[in-house]
């Protein structure tokens, strides 16, 4: 019944831009209990300035400065001020349309006075359970704008670099701080595929070692999904690091093509562990099946042997047990013993025959 409801929500929930006119903002995600909350970084290479912006206008007051700024947003159920800063920095209705929902696929789009990106935030929460967050990125002359779910992310050391003018992020334009944050998600993919392999590893050694639990076939098919997640969340991000280093778009700048294709080296490491890992979990259900086979088999193999010392024993049984008036052994005085040692001679000899096989 909770399946069927499961179900049932998740169907609802694609539905709900079928017969909407194109730039409707409706809110897809599952965080809708999250507060709206803007932070604000403005920054030269000399100094910057770190604000929340408690009213939403203000973030008109960043778009033409000279400085450069680091908008996040978080809180995409507040669907009417997503609009608003939209409205601030002339973004078109389908990229706000995108931004809200959160089941997009990742993915670039070029504007003349800006880049519009969508990224998949991955991370493991207190129980390991991955976690899966959109992320959006617009990219202006002098500013950048990422929108979240919620608050909580991997974006800590971008801030300590602009807090305390770490490496050159603060004497670069906002390309440079693009990079940066795209940096900090795809280095967060490897933590990731580093959780998936140990997990991976440790149930090869369960299998193997043939201790392997009664759920184990279980946790195999989560962990399966969990890959499939993370395959589909970031294998398109390649086109779009491609798009972005093979592109001539004016708001990239030449020298930071260099740090963009460090992106997409990295990438091509993740996603190789990731065809490794999927190959080693098809291998997984492999020997999880061919284990289950095994136990199978030992049992049937001592049910056999069972039967066949048995066999021998119940046909002399059975012949001395037929109600024939004259059988010579039945009139012999120590005939019952002589017929109990040649079973147990069968049964020993049996014995030490399968012994001798291997089969015991």
């Amino acid at each position: 019944m909770i399946k069927r409801k499961t179900r049932k929500k998740r169907t609802e929930e694609s539905k709900k831009h079928i017969g909407q006119v194109p730039g409707t903002l409706i809110y897809t995600g599952k965080k809708s209990d999250k507060d709206f909350h803007v932070e604000c970084f403005d920054y030269t290479k000399d100094n910057v300035e770190e604000s929340i912006l408690l009213n939403i206008e203000e973030a008109a007051n960043y778009k033409d400065s000279s400085s450069v700024t680091w908008i996040n947003v978080d809180g995409l159920k507040h669907t009417d001020k997503i609009a608003n800063i939209g409205q601030q920095y002339s973004l078109h209705p389908l990229v706000l349309e995108d931004i809200v929902n959160t089941t997009q696929r990742p993915k670039i789009d070029e504007y003349e006075d800006y880049l519009f990106l969508v990224l998949k935030m991955l991370y493991y929460d207190e129980k390991e359970n991955i976690i899966i967050e959109q992320v959006s990125m617009v990219l202006g002359k002098n500013y950048v704008l990422t929108f979240q779910e919620s608050e909580g992310d991997v974006f800590g050391p971008i801030r300590d670099r602009l807090r305390f003018a770490n490496g050159r992020i603060r004497g670069l334009k906002s390309d440079y701080l693009m990079y940066a944050l795209i940096d900090a998600i795809v280095d967060n993919y490897f933590s990731i595929i580093e959780v998936l392999g140990n997990k991976i590893e440790d149930l090869e050694t369960e299998l193997f070692t043939g201790n392997a639990r009664e759920d184990v076939n279980i946790e195999v098919q989560q962990l399966k999904r969990e890959i499939l997640k993370v395959r589909r969340a970031i294998f398109p991000l390649r086109e779009i690091i491609t798009r972005v280093e093979k592109g001539e778009h004016p708001l990239i700048y030449k020298r930071t093509i260099t740090y963009y294709r460090d992106i997409y080296d990295h990438l091509i490491q993740v996603s190789e562990n990731i065809d490794i890992y999927r190959e080693m979990i098809w291998s997984l259900m492999d020997m999880y099946m061919t284990t289950i086979s095994n136990k199978m088999n030992e049992v049937m193999k001592v049910l056999t042997i069972m039967s066949s010392i048995f066999i021998p024993l119940t046909f002399l049984a059975g012949i001395y047990g037929m109600n024939f008036k004259y059988i010579p052994e039945l009139e012999y005085r120590y005939g019952y013993f002589v017929l109990l040692g040649v079973m147990f001679i069968l049964f020993i000899g049996l014995l030490f025959y399968f012994k001798r096989k291997k089969w015991l």
